[in-house]
């Protein structure tokens, strides 16, 4: 049997000694679900924000009024200040971030429904992709969700 990417993540922050946080907008809580599903996930995450409004993004995690008007919710700059205000705020070596378009409603010919970008904040620097989910609402926000986890992974093993 396969292991789940809950699992593969919690082994590889358990062995490097690291902490993880979240921040979540579109996904609404379901990376930090998923990470918390596995027993003994407390010797590794920290906790999570899910901040939906513009207003929490500001006030919870740090986001610059500028960069949400310039840039908008949904864009790599403000997934990078969501995930370093996260790491800051929960005292954690990792924060992983998300901003996304689930829909129906809400896509731009630029940001169309399925636009998510995922941020990644750590000691070492910083970082953000592009991911396009496909589907309903509860697709996106899952797929969205999955593409978060998978990067979190691929950043610790390759790049620790």
């Amino acid at each position: 049997m396969e292991k789940s990417i809950e699992i593969i993540l919690g082994q590889l922050l358990r062995e490097k000694g690291l902490q993880l946080a979240t921040a979540e907008s579109c996904t609404g809580g379901l990376i930090a679900d998923r990470i918390t599903n596995i027993p003994g996930s407390s010797e590794y995450f920290r906790g999570g924000v899910v901040a939906y409004a513009y207003e929490a993004k500001v006030a919870l995690l740090g986001v610059s009024w500028d960069t949400l008007r310039e840039y908008g919710a949904v864009s790599e700059e403000t997934v990078i200040e969501m995930a370093r205000g996260a790491r800051m705020a929960l005292g954690s070596d990792i924060a992983v971030s998300v901003s996304g378009i689930a829909g129906p409603d809400g896509g731009l010919p630029d940001k169309p429904v399925g636009t998510t970008w995922i941020g990644l904040s750590s000691t070492d620097g910083d970082m953000a992709q592009k991911f396009v989910g496909e589907g309903d609402r509860l697709q996106i926000k899952s797929s969205s969700a999955e593409a978060a986890l998978y990067f979190v992974v691929d950043y610790l093993k390759n790049n620790l």
